[in-house]
């Protein structure tokens, strides 16, 4: 009886500490529901106050990613934007990272309207850059799949900016 309580008990602790490690492993991961398909080994901060704390305190620029479920072009975007790696690795080590699907309060973020993908920089001075902007004219702020090098070269942008003005 003695050895079938401890076989008992060990498989108990073997269960427990099963769920446990899930359970951790959960924890570990949670940050991925917040890239909603956009680079899960991106950290992204939830709010953009936080975001914009974030980039105050490290010193490096907030990128802003408005985008909905149900937009084509956000889908098409995330995808484009997720499976580029120089994406991906500038996002992850340079820039404070946030993507909404709601808009914000603040109306420097929505200079030409509220309308999806719209990517927006902000610098560690708090100060939206206006003047990073996209290929389009009647939308200053979006990009397309095809325009993902366009991208790249506006995050180096806003990289460089900081340097040379604060």
């Amino acid at each position: 009886i003695m050895a079938h309580s401890t076989l008992a008990l060990s498989l108990l602790l073997i269960a427990v500490s099963s769920n446990l490690a899930m359970a951790i492993k959960k924890e570990k991961r949670a940050p991925q529901t917040l890239s909603r398909g956009w680079g899960d080994e991106i950290t992204w901060v939830q709010t953009y106050e936080e975001g914009l704390y974030q980039a105050k305190k490290n010193n490096k620029p907030l990128m802003v990613i408005h985008h909905l479920e149900d937009c084509q072009y956000c889908q098409a975007l995330k995808k484009a934007f997720a499976e580029n790696e120089e994406i991906q690795e500038m996002a992850q080590n340079n820039f404070v990272m946030l993507n909404l699907m709601h808009e914000t309060t603040d109306k420097n973020l929505s200079p030409d309207g509220q309308y999806v993908p719209r990517i927006m920089f902000i610098d560690p001075s708090l100060t939206v850059r206006a003047d990073i902007t996209g290929r389009y004219s009647n939308r200053l702020y979006t990009y397309e799949p095809q325009d993902i090098p366009f991208l790249i070269e506006n995050m180096k942008k806003a990289l460089r900016l900081i340097q040379t003005e604060l």
